[in-house]
């Protein structure tokens, strides 16, 4: 007979994001190049001010004539399930005497291949967020040793072609290996069962404290954005991340009288298409659903649009070979046609739908800027 399992809540350990151990690595080549140190242990700054110790696992100096070192960290992702996990990162810090920083892919880390992300076709898969924290240190430390030359960056992750394989890189462009990410540089442990509980927790304490307005965002930026429109109080904002199916049967209870939910147009066509956990694991975008949105639109507008029905034709094929939600978006976009409200009309009628019928819903979708697209309360052309 199995024992059974404790019924005993225990943390989960927090992690560190790939983009905070190219830091680190970053860190620790500019100890060994300007000071001939090699610590085990650096320091590194997180974007929210938070400062942490990783360790340091190899130096090694670069082949050739270059004027370097090969620094690698083993990263932990705490708890979290991530296809990362244990993976070695790496980075190969040159100094160049041109002024100024360039990032490049090393062996495992991906080129963008297709638009809609946040990086332009041909760059490295290295995230802004990642990309400003090496800056940051880089620059730290040119100034304190007086350095007046530049930094070649290639970052790399050992097997990481191999890696990227487990993850949705393929489909969304990013070839040859995985993308360096980050926008916290914290890693939070994913448990459905802690994070739901969570999401409770924090919509009972904001009722019971008076609030009637709450904002559930399907992250950072989406939360920032959806807090800034309506300068609500923290304990109004509640990080609902992929389980909004769980916060909208909760609020079955009508604990609030109005609930704005806010996240990006991919989370948000999900949401539209019925999906309750938003996660990729779960759920993935459904195009054919997209090419229904787009031919209601391409029938309501049939009197003002200046496409024949070839090119509508030809959208609607594009549609459906597309290989991300922003790519239709951006499609709808340059012909006026306005997808990221009808999303947000969509999505609004199935959380409205499973709410008590005291709580008035209201959806806003934010674009990879973490700026209000469009909305049900005010839409924003796209």
């Amino acid at each position: 007979m199995w024992q059974e399992s404790s019924e005993t809540i225990t943390p989960l350990r927090s992690g560190l994001t790939t983009g905070s151990c190219a830091t680190a690595c970053c860190v620790a080549a500019c100890r060994s190049l300007f000071a001939k140190q090699s610590p085990a242990l650096v320091e590194i700054s997180l974007p929210r001010g938070k400062l942490v110790e990783m360790h340091i696992s190899n130096y090694q100096p670069l082949a050739g004539n270059r004027e370097g070192i090969r620094v690698s960290t083993i990263k932990d992702a705490g708890d979290d399930p991530d296809a990362t996990h244990g993976a070695t990162i790496f980075v190969e810090l040159a100094l160049v005497s041109e002024p100024g920083i360039v990032f490049k892919a090393a062996e495992g880390v991906g080129t963008v291949t297709k638009t809609g992300l946040l990086l332009d076709i041909g760059e490295p898969a290295i995230n802004p967020v990642p990309r400003k924290m090496m800056s940051q240190h880089l620059s730290n430390y040119a100034e304190v040793y007086q350095y007046s030359g530049g930094f070649e960056v290639s970052v790399g992750v050992v097997n990481g072609e191999q890696i990227a394989t487990k993850t949705m890189n393929g489909r969304l462009g990013i070839l040859g290996g995985l993308s360096i990410l980050g926008t916290t540089g914290i890693v939070r442990p994913f448990s459905c069962a802690a994070y739901i509980a969570s999401i409770r927790q924090g919509v009972d304490v904001a009722s019971s404290n008076g609030v009637t307005h709450m904002a559930a965002a399907t992250g950072s930026s989406s939360e920032a954005a959806i807090g800034e429109h309506y300068q609500l109080q923290d304990m109004a904002l509640i990080e609902m991340g992929d389980f909004v199916g769980a916060l909208l049967k909760h609020l079955k209870k009508g604990q609030i009288s109005k609930l704005s939910i806010c996240g990006g147009f991919g989370k948000m066509t999900k949401l539209a298409q019925g999906a309750l956990d938003l996660n990729s694991r779960k759920c993935s975008i459904d195009f054919a659903f997209l090419q229904r949105c787009v031919t209601q639109l391409l029938e309501q507008q049939a009197s003002v649009l200046v496409i024949n029905t070839e090119q509508q034709q030809q959208l609607l094929a594009s549609v459906g070979s597309a290989n991300t939600s922003i790519e239709v978006l951006n499609l709808c976009s340059e012909r006026q046609l306005p997808l990221a409200a009808l999303i947000c009309q969509l999505a609004q009628q199935q959380a409205q739908a499973i709410v008590a019928a005291t709580v008035a819903v209201e959806v806003f979708a934010i674009n990879r800027k973490g700026e209000i697209i469009a909305s049900t309360v005010t839409e924003v052309a796209v």
